[in-house]
């Protein structure tokens, strides 16, 4: 058999995993839910290693070798064979959000599960483990054993906020199951003022290991279960008077329809675009670290191929493959489905920045614009006028090589403008010296305000063809803007105002 021992952070509390090595075929887990301390853990280690010892020299013999250490379990794979265990051996810190860490996996290791005594080779067995190992796990791959990676900020802390009522109602076994975290400072919990995490359920679009963990997902407890998300994750600081303000810029990359970017194009039946990322800029005042009596400020938009059936036809070597419109689709049925998920997640206005070419001397990207504005045309029909998607096309390319307009200029216009549609989230209300001098554009800004702070309502989707150069250039600037009114909106600024030459720009 194989043990698989976790800990919490400091060590004060452990869970133990029995795998069984016998099944040639099937994975067999038992999972006591029994948390252990570590007295517990290391009298329930001797006792397996005393009794696995051999009967002939058992004072020389060890009966419980240790196989590795690691970080983390990304989940359980099988090929022609038996089952294969996928273990996080290294990692990286790369950003801190409110005390919970977010690491970058530096290396993995693959573990065959069953015994060699029980093993029933196939020969195709090596070819299909190579082929699984050529997708680098340690390239661009996140998580974090606190934080919901797959959502956003403005997500996980509105749960935070959900009424005491919920919680009154859980079970005497749910209870049970989760341990107090006053327990060993000697703290009475009794009488309903007891300490619970909340877990939310990951959005699966963005969790890149949910088939690996499907097989154990109903055996074992939440705290085994490690979402990755695949994209990026940095943070830098500033010093603003003396006050640490953490930047942080998360980026998920959606796991439906993923792809290379000539093999991947537009969308699948039920929706999911390719090259789908959600960016999300994330502000807080380090001083205080505590989500509930921190500063936190965050900003989400949206990049992603046309929602169409379409494709590139890769195999002559031209610079410019031409674009083919794959299937008819006169009820905008996969753009649908596609603005049905976005209006789930973010709310509405949709706003859709189109940044292909308009004006072309034979017609390529323009195919594109005028399948998508036909779509929206159809679907904004079936939604009230307050919620309808709204389109911006702007041809890029055309301002680029004008020398009457600045683009820069041009983008800072758009931003302004859809920045104030959708508003951002801060889980503070506006603080006095803005009531007692209130800014204009401030007055105008979007959302959704509250008590506790402001809501981001709706989200920026941004396309070119191959969502990259253009769009890069479109969501920094975007970004840029709303950087501003999120400084300002924390008290740090006296206008929600950037320049180009600050360092929070650079």
């Amino acid at each position: 058999r194989y043990f698989l021992v976790g800990s919490n952070p400091a060590e004060t509390k452990y869970r133990v995993l029995k795998i069984d090595r016998t099944e040639p075929r099937d994975l067999v887990i038992i999972d006591d839910k029994h948390v252990y301390t570590q007295q517990e853990v290391r009298e329930l280690l001797g006792r397996l290693d005393l009794g696995n010892r051999t009967k002939i020299a058992q004072k020389g013999s060890s009966g419980l070798s240790r196989a590795v250490s690691a970080f983390g379990v990304v989940g359980f794979v099988r090929f022609l064979e038996g089952y294969y265990i996928v273990l996080i051996t290294k990692r990286r810190k790369m950003a801190d959000i409110g005390g919970h860490a977010i690491y970058k996996i530096e290396d993995t290791n693959m573990i065959y599960i069953p015994n060699d005594s029980v093993r029933v080779t196939h020969p195709d067995e090596a070819r299909y483990l190579r082929i699984f190992q050529n997708v680098d796990l340690s390239s661009n791959f996140y998580f974090s054993y606190s934080y919901d990676l797959s959502h956003s900020l403005q997500y996980n802390l509105t749960v935070l906020r959900m009424p005491l009522e919920t919680l009154k109602t859980e079970t005497t076994q749910t209870r049970q199951e989760s341990f107090d975290i006053f327990e060993d400072e000697g703290l009475s919990t009794q009488g309903g003022s007891g300490v619970f995490g909340i877990c939310s359920k990951p959005y699966e679009k963005y969790v890149w290991n949910g088939k690996l963990l499907e097989v154990v997902k109903n055996t074992v407890h939440r705290d085994w279960l490690l979402y990755i998300i695949h994209g990026f994750c940095g943070q830098s600081k500033l010093l603003i008077y003396g006050r640490p303000i953490y930047v942080t810029l998360i980026a998920r990359r959606s796991s439906k329809f993923a792809g290379t970017r000539f093999l991947k194009r537009g969308s699948n039946c039920e929706g999911d675009v390719a090259n789908e990322v959600e960016t999300e800029q994330i502000l807080y005042d380090a001083s205080v670290m505590s989500f509930s009596a921190g500063s936190y400020s965050s900003y989400v938009q949206v990049r992603g191929s046309v929602p169409l059936y379409w494709s590139q036809d890769i195999s002559t070597m031209m610079p410019k493959p031409p674009i083919t419109l794959d299937q008819a689709d006169p009820f905008a049925h996969v753009a649908a489905l596609h603005f049905d998920q976005m209006l789930q997640r973010f709310g509405s206005p949709i706003i859709i920045l189109n940044l292909v070419k308009e004006r072309e001397k034979r017609k390529h990207e323009r195919i594109l614009s005028e399948e998508l504005v036909a779509a929206v045309r159809y679907l904004n029909q079936f939604l009230p006028p307050e919620h309808a998607i709204i389109y911006i096309p702007w041809d890029m390319a055309k301002y680029t090589k004008s020398k009457l307009c600045n683009v820069l200029d041009r983008l800072n216009v758009i931003a302004e403008s859809v920045v104030k549609k959708t508003g951002f989230f801060v889980n503070r209300p506006d603080s006095y010296c803005s009531i007692l001098r209130p800014d204009e554009k401030w007055n105008e800004l979007g959302g959704c305000v509250v008590s506790t702070g402001r809501l981001q309502t709706g989200v920026l989707r941004t396309n070119c063809v191959d969502c990259l150069d253009r769009t890069n250039t479109a969501q920094f600037m975007v970004g840029k803007c709303a950087l501003a009114y999120q400084l300002y909106s924390l008290g740090l600024i006296d206008k929600p105002n950037l320049q180009f030459d600050t360092d929070a720009v650079r």
